[in-house]
């Protein structure tokens, strides 16, 4: 299971509403308008409450008056008192709206900004323990219930507060016995509530985080669709998708019946103290106690009151839920990449012909797998301007360098020097614009030819674009496609071979133009025709700089300065092609494989 969902699963009974002021910091910076909607929020809590008193007056002086023509007048004058009322109602409700529904959007906005902004700069050991279905999840459904909470529920929940405690203290100060026989029975109704509340609470983070389970298992399906119906496998991952999904709906099923259960019983409850404070009211007015409209304003004002505990209810189950979502998402940026920036960088020095390199004595073990080394006592130099190959067979340990270099994980112990200066005592952003990287399975983005190539310089101009596209062979086949570089690929590239992607990645570094350039098995999706077209391309690209090369295809590194063996995490053998292939060893053997066979 993932790290976050063990977690998520273990903090689920902890979930509570005070998990809502980690929203404060997104929250801050709007207190002008939170303040403004708060205004509105009362104004139109005030209106309402005033509502109960225009009718008394109604009932008392426009109804009872004995001279039909006072009658007439005091009914014009309270009607439009009424109407009064209900327009600065209207108003205050539309303006309160506006603000509190645009601080929500705001606030999920943000939310959604900093939790992928800071997923973005986590270290590749987060993905090791983490589902990207899970990240979306999170990024998507639960910002959704925060914006729910923030644009709607709290607003709604402040102003029934506001609504049932004036409507409470007026009931206090015109029926004081009535009232204290009201609240005595809404007691009563909040020690249930507290308890369902709870169950709810729990119920709401479990359902959360078994959505969060169905979208990582969309999102790994979608990205290898084409394994899946290789494999004919869409009848089980299509049972194992439904099966997710109907637990689920299960857990939402078990947290909609408790959360049911809550409503109808506070409903009933409040709707029966209603009931008892009008039976009370009725006597008092057949007693001569109060009068009429008297007894009106009572009968409005326990409406308003039994309706704000009502609402208030609904609104709990919607705090309670936007805390366990509000929890995962303050888990998500809680969260730190292992690799930090230094307190204080170091600049690297200007280079004209490429990037020295040096590695010394190191020890490095996957954090997921502690107990597997896969570099031991590892030593390379790669001096400037030069071109070293790494040759070796899976698993030696070729690409856990190149990851190292990149400061994409660290060390557990030894040192790696760029120009001279410890990589960790580095910027992040400063040593990766030095390097440029050709990976073995190249990333096409969904954006058209000429943005994908741009990746690699954003300030490229089109004519610098087409120069790196030309360098890489790619120009030929990208102006043949029907609108040339503005071209929309498709995701992960799938309008294009293998070799066309490949080639598109190499143009991408070929622009950014670093002093140390890493290529990562770069020729390994090309056919033979394309592999040399690419292969010259990659020569005049490495001119004047550092090149790391990875290479299974020993064909391609054969005019290296110096060629690296690999195996286990160790150098076992150093020398050009012609030297490896006289002393005999792993890479003769090797060579042998591949020439011979």
């Amino acid at each position: 299971m993932p790290a976050l969902d063990a977690v998520a699963d273990t903090a689920a009974p902890k979930a509570s509403p005070r998990a809502l002021s980690g929203l404060w910091p997104f929250l801050a910076p709007y207190r002008g308008r939170i303040l403004t909607a708060l205004l509105f929020l009362l104004l139109a809590a005030l209106a309402t409450l005033a509502f109960p008193l225009a009718l008394r007056g109604l009932i008392d002086q426009g109804l009872v008056a004995s001279d039909p023509g006072e009658r007439l007048m005091a009914l014009r004058g309270h009607f439009l008192a009424l109407f009064g009322v209900g327009a600065a109602l209207g108003l205050f409700s539309a303006a309160r709206f506006y603000a509190v529904t645009w601080l929500g959007e705001r606030v999920s906005a943000d939310l959604r900004n900093a939790v992928y902004s800071h997923v973005l700069r986590q270290s590749p050991e987060f993905f090791e323990h983490t589902q990207t279905g899970e990240v979306l999840s999170r990024i998507t459904t639960d910002t959704t219930v925060v914006q729910t909470v923030v644009g709607s529920s709290l607003s709604m929940g402040l102003r029934n507060s506001v609504m049932g405690i004036g409507a409470m203290v007026m009931l206090i100060i015109t029926n004081p016995w009535v009232m204290t026989q009201v609240l005595g029975l809404l007691v009563l109704v909040v020690l249930p509530a507290i308890y369902f509340g709870r169950r709810v609470r729990r119920l709401s983070r479990a359902s959360q985080d078994r959505v969060a389970d169905t979208s990582a298992i969309a999102a790994e399906v979608l990205n290898a669709v084409t394994v899946v119906q290789s494999y004919v496998q869409e009848g089980a991952e299509t049972r194992r998708f439904a099966g997710a999904s109907e637990a689920a709906f299960d857990t939402a099923r078990k947290r909609t019946r408790v959360r049911s259960m809550l409503v109808a019983f506070i409903i009933t409850a409040t709707f029966g103290s209603m009931l008892w404070g009008l039976y009370q009211g009725t006597q008092a007015v057949i007693a001569g106690n109060i009068s009429a409209g008297h007894l009106g304003q009572t009968v409005v004002y326990v409406i308003l009151l039994v309706s704000s505990v009502a609402v208030l209810a609904e609104v709990w189950g919607d705090v309670l839920r936007a805390a366990g979502a509000t929890e995962r998402l303050m888990e998500l940026l809680a969260t730190r990449s292992t690799i930090a920036e230094p307190a204080a960088p170091l600049p690297l020095p200007a280079t004209a012909g490429g990037s020295g390199l040096a590695l010394r004595g190191i020890q490095f073990h996957y954090p997921s797998r502690p107990q597997q080394p896969a570099l031991t006592d590892f030593d390379l130099e790669l001096r400037p301007g030069e071109t070293v190959a790494l040759v070796g067979p899976s698993g030696a340990g070729k690409s856990t360098v190149l990851q190292l270099l990149l400061r994409f994980y660290q060390p557990q112990a030894g040192t790696i020097t760029l120009d001279g200066v410890p990589i960790d005592r580095v910027s992040l952003q400063t040593l990766r614009q030095r390097i440029g990287l050709v990976p073995q399975d190249s990333v096409i983005f969904s954006a058209n030819a000429l943005e994908n190539i741009r990746y690699g310089r954003p300030e490229a101009s089109d004519e610098e674009v087409f120069a790196a596209a030309r360098a890489a062979f790619a120009h030929d086949f990208i102006s043949q496609l029907p609108e040339g570089y503005q071209t929309f690929l498709g995701e992960r590239g799938v309008r294009l071979s293998g070799g066309q992607r490949q080639r598109i990645s190499i143009a991408r570094a070929i622009l950014k133009n670093p002093p140390l350039l890493l290529l990562d098995e770069a020729t390994s999706a090309l056919d033979a025709e394309s592999e040399r077209a690419v292969q010259a391309a990659l020569e005049v690209a490495m001119q004047g700089r550092s090149t790391l090369v990875i290479a299974h295809r020993l064909a391609t590194v054969q005019r290296a300065d110096r060629i690296v063996v690999m195996e286990h995490g160790r150098v076992v053998e150093t020398g050009t092609h012609a030297e490896l292939v006289a002393a005999g060893g792993l890479y003769a053997r090797l060579a042998a494989m591949q020439f011979e066979g």
